[in-house]
């Protein structure tokens, strides 16, 4: 969402120079999106519309001109990317909301929480402890997380609800994720997240109405850079990425996403970052790193079988 999906297809390639160079470009341009949201003169709910309904179309055409056959691919499955979408849809409206009432730093990395939550669902699926490293890496997050959403208490109340806000985010979108593993058993990662984006696309829009927000803009350029380069270059750049590195890499690269928005908040709206903040995001940062490092029983429990020339989600 404005964050990027953890498991993918995974295709050899004789490099990594290229899947690395758009793996830090995937995390800039995703990095970009709460920025583009605040930037909107929509509402929060309904840049999330227009953010999946611009991209959707782009999406399927690119599958179906690949060769991909979305639709046959779908065939048997359109229940559950309707699930998967709808969870989507939750996802980009709660974190939308989010990122209106707390820092761009905080907003970041809580909605990356899916992360840290998804190794969770797979410590519960492979009846696993997590291993020294994980547990440690868990550890880190909650103390980080508690830095981080005290600073904002003691900053505004209203900034305490953004970050939980953003971090109910990032539990929908570990949903998300766990949805599409078993989509993704017999699809491609292009289709599926076109369908995704489809399905999530109406309940966005119902919503938007429902609370009264103003739907549609008067200024297109922050809808269409958040549809251009959250979803459709940071989403599929990352989809690309993650098939060819390692989880490590993967979540190496991942701090880069709160460091350049940090930024971003620094420069546009003053947003300074005190030691609490600096500490917080650190300790966040680091478990995201260290909770990829998964035992083989949990990465195994995780992954679906192969299909064809990738294994899903």
């Amino acid at each position: 969402m404005h964050r990027a999906d953890t498991q993918t297809i995974a295709t050899p390639a004789p490099s990594k120079a290229l899947p690395l160079a758009a793996l830090i470009v995937a995390n800039v341009a995703l990095a970009f999106g709460p920025w583009f949201v605040r930037l909107t003169d929509v509402g929060p709910v309904a840049a999330g519309f227009w953010r999946l309904g611009l991209a959707a179309p782009v999406l399927l055409a690119a599958a179906a001109l690949s060769g991909q056959q979305p639709v046959a691919q779908a065939r048997g499955l359109w229940g559950v990317l309707a699930i998967g979408g709808l969870a989507f849809a939750g996802d980009l409206a709660t974190w939308h909301a989010g990122i209106h009432h707390t820092q761009l730093a905080n907003a970041t990395l809580f909605g990356n929480a899916a992360t840290l939550i998804f190794p969770i669902y797979g410590f519960v699926v492979a009846r696993s402890w997590p291993n020294r490293t994980q547990g440690i890496a868990l550890g880190m997050a909650a103390i980080g997380g508690a830095l981080l959403m005290g600073r904002s208490a003691q900053l505004s109340p209203q900034n305490l609800i953004g970050d939980l806000l953003c971090l109910t985010a990032g539990v929908l979108y570990a949903v998300y994720f766990i949805i599409m593993a078993r989509v993704r058993v017999t699809m491609h990662p292009l289709p599926a997240l076109a369908f995704s984006s489809v399905f999530g696309t109406l309940p966005l829009l119902v919503a938007a109405l429902a609370l009264g927000e103003r739907v549609w803009p008067g200024n297109w350029g922050p809808i269409l850079a958040i549809a251009i380069v959250s979803q459709l270059i940071g989403q599929s750049l990352m989809i690309y990425a993650l098939g060819h590195l390692s989880p490590l890499v993967v979540g190496v690269a991942l701090l880069t996403q709160p460091i350049v928005a940090g930024a971003i908040g620094w420069i546009a709206y003053d947003e300074r970052l005190g030691l609490p903040d600096v500490a917080g995001a650190l300790l966040v940062g680091l478990a995201l790193v260290l909770v990829r490092k998964g035992g083989p029983r949990v990465s195994q429990a995780l992954e679906p079988a192969p299909a064809e020339d990738h294994k899903g989600p």
